[in-house]
C-alpha cells in the first residue's frame, strides 16, 4: 500500500519508510466495534504536535483492540490531503488545509482540486504563533519588531504561509518588510532554525521542535497579539478568520507564570470525507472517548480531545454526520453548535456551486477564445478566473 517512492517525496513523506506504523503497545484479540483491522491515517511530520496527538491515539486504541493503525507523516497540505482524495488514507490530523481545501483557495484552486467535501470529527483548541530564536534584549515582543527578520515559508502549505502573513499583518507588516525563507518541508524549518539559519517559524507551543528551539543556544521566545489591539486583530483575521485571540499557559517557553498573548485556533483537526461512513466515524469517536485517559497527558495540550471540549465547533469544515450523532448522544452538541455547522455545511455547498458554475464558465470563454486565435494557458488564467469568481460570488 506503499506510494511509489517518486511520490512518495513528493508527498513529503520519508522516502524510505513510505508510511510510518504507530507502535503496537499489548495487542488484544478483542476487534474495535464497528472500525476496520486497518486504519491509515495522515499528519504533519514526525515531532509535530498533530503527529504526537495522532500517536498516541493509535497507540491507546491498539492497546485495547486487535486494530492496527498507520501514521502517513507529510510536510505539506498537499501532501496530507492527497492520499486522502483517492481512499488511501481515511482520516488526516489536519491544520487549516482543511479550510482551504473546502473553500477551493490557495494551493486547492488550480483545476485539479477545487472545494473538497471535508468533514470534521473534532478539533482540539491550540495556540499558534511564529516561534522566534535569538530573542535577546526584547528583540520579538510583538509582530511589530519583526521587520527585517527571516521567516520560514513552506512550499505547498498554505496552512502555514497563510498564518505567517496573518502574524505579519497584524504587526502591520506583509512579506515585503522581512525576509521569507522557503523550504519543501515544515520539518526542516527546525534544523535552520536552530542552525541561525532563519529567526522564526510557524508553530504550536507544545510541539517537539519548538522544545528543540527552546534548548538550543537562541533560545525561544513568542511574540505576543495583544487582544485590546484591535487594529491589530482586524488586520490578522482580514487575512485568515479562523484566528483568535488565546491567553496561552502550557508549552515551550509558556507557564501559568508566564503566559502569553497568542492567537487561538483548531489544530490537530480529525478529519474526513463526507463519503465517509457515519457508522464508522460514530465507532472511532467511541474508542477514543472510551479511551481517553489512555492519552490524554501526552501533551499540555492533548486534554483539548475531551468531547465536551474538541468535540463542539467552530471548526475549518463541516462535521461529519457520525460526529454530530455521537456528540448528540453524549449531550455534547448544542442548539448553537447545530446552527454553526448547518451554516458552515451551507458555506461549503455554495463553494461548490460556485466552483462547478466557474469551471463551465471558464471553459466556455477559453474556447471562445481559441476561436478567436488567441492561446490561453489553462492553469495560469483558471487561478485568474478562479479567484476574481470567487470574489464576486462568495
Amino acid at each position: 500500500m506503499a506510494f511509489p517512492l517518486g511520490l512518495a517525496q513528493w508527498l513529503g513523506v520519508g522516502a524510505a519508510a513510505g508510511f510510518v506504523f504507530a507502535p503496537v503497545m499489548d495487542v488484544r484479540a478483542e476487534p474495535a466495534p464497528g472500525l476496520p483491522q486497518t486504519l491509515v491515517w495522515s499528519a504533519y511530520d514526525l515531532g509535530s504536535s498533530g503527529y504526537t496527538d495522532a500517536s498516541a491515539i493509535a497507540n491507546a486504541l491498539q492497546k485495547h483492540y486487535d486494530i492496527r493503525i498507520r501514521i502517513v507523516p507529510a510536510g505539506t497540505s498537499i501532501g496530507r490531503l492527497l492520499p486522502m482524495t483517492t481512499g488511501k488514507v481515511g482520516y488526516g490530523f489536519l491544520g487549516n488545509e482543511a479550510f482551504f481545501a473546502s473553500e477551493g483557495a490557495f494551493d486547492f484552486a488550480v483545476k485539479q482540486w477545487g472545494p473538497q467535501d471535508l468533514r470534521i470529527l473534532m478539533g482540539r483548541p491550540s495556540a499558534i504563533g511564529i516561534a522566534m530564536t535569538r530573542c535577546d534584549g526584547g528583540k520579538y515582543k510583538t509582530y511589530y519588531d519583526l521587520k527585517g527578520a527571516k521567516v520560514g515559508y513552506v512550499t505547498g502549505s498554505p496552512t502555514v504561509n497563510v498564518k505567517n502573513d496573518a502574524f505579519l499583518a497584524f504587526g502591520n507588516l506583509t512579506r515585503e518588510d522581512i525576509e521569507p525563507v522557503w523550504f519543501g518541508g515544515w520539518n526542516q524549518q527546525v534544523a535552520a532554525a536552530i542552525a541561525g539559519q532563519i529567526d522564526g517559524m510557524n508553530n504550536v507551543p507544545t510541539s517537539s521542535q519548538v522544545r528543540e528551539i527552546e534548548a538550543s543556544p537562541g533560545g525561544l521566545c513568542w511574540p505576543e497579539m495583544p487582544p485590546d489591539d484591535k487594529e491589530g486583530w482586524a488586520r490578522a483575521q482580514k487575512v485568515a478568520s479562523f484566528l483568535s485571540p488565546m491567553r496561552a499557559t502550557a508549552g515551550a517557553g509558556l507557564s501559568e507564570e508566564n503566559p502569553k498573548d497568542m492567537a487561538g485556533y483548531r489544530y490537530p483537526l480529525l478529519t474526513t470525507y463526507a463519503r465517509t461512513s457515519a457508522d464508522e466515524v460514530y465507532a472511532l469517536l467511541a474508542v477514543m472517548h472510551k479511551h481517553f485517559d489512555d492519552y490524554k497527558e501526552t501533551t499540555p495540550a492533548s486534554k483539548g480531545w475531551a468531547i465536551d471540549v474538541g468535540g463542539r465547533p467552530p471548526y475549518d469544515a463541516p462535521a461529519h454526520d457520525g460526529a454530530v450523532r455521537f456528540m448528540k448522544d453524549h449531550n455534547v452538541w448544542q442548539p448553537e453548535d447545530q446552527a454553526w455547522n448547518e451554516e458552515r455545511l451551507a458555506r461549503l455547498e455554495k463553494a461548490q456551486a460556485a466552483w462547478d458554475e466557474a469551471v463551465a464558465s471558464f471553459d466556455e470563454w477559453r474556447a471562445e477564445q481559441e476561436k478567436k486565435g488567441e492561446k490561453v494557458s489553462e492553469d495560469d488564467a483558471w487561478l485568474d478566473y478562479w479567484e476574481k469568481y470567487r470574489a464576486e460570488h462568495l
